[in-house]
């Protein structure tokens, strides 16, 4: 088992930073791909962003177009913790974020944290 706890979530003005981060801890050697996916009210969840993780040695990274340029994913392997740099902030950002987690084989994330409420608003 893998457990994901997530922190950094709040309330910006629009053009604002956040930083979310996510706590790794468990059985985490199975994991081959971490990411952040985010639902809005009446949306539908998406995937915004993953990072491949401590097994590999090169970290390689992906985006969602709708975050690309203004979002970045990065991990800290000493500290098994994630983070996601939210910039230039939107009210479409407007979302409640997951860390999730993938493991080798598997196609889907199977590991979730809680979640943290990220607002954007004036």
């Amino acid at each position: 088992q893998v457990q994901l706890v997530e922190s950094g979530g709040g309330l910006v003005q629009p053009g604002g930073s956040l930083r979310l981060s996510c706590a790794a801890s468990g059985n985490i050697l199975n994991i081959a791909v971490m990411g952040w996916h985010r639902q809005a009210p009446g949306k539908q969840r998406e995937l915004v962003a993953t990072i491949t993780t401590i097994t590999r040695s090169a970290a390689s990274t992906w985006y969602a177009d709708s975050v690309k340029g203004r979002f970045t994913i990065s991990r800290d392997n000493a500290n098994n913790t994630m983070y996601l740099q939210l910039n230039s902030l939107k009210p479409e950002d407007t979302a409640v974020y997951y860390c999730t987690a993938r493991r080798f084989g598997v196609p889907q994330y199977d590991y979730w944290g809680l979640g943290t409420q990220v607002t954007v608003s004036s």
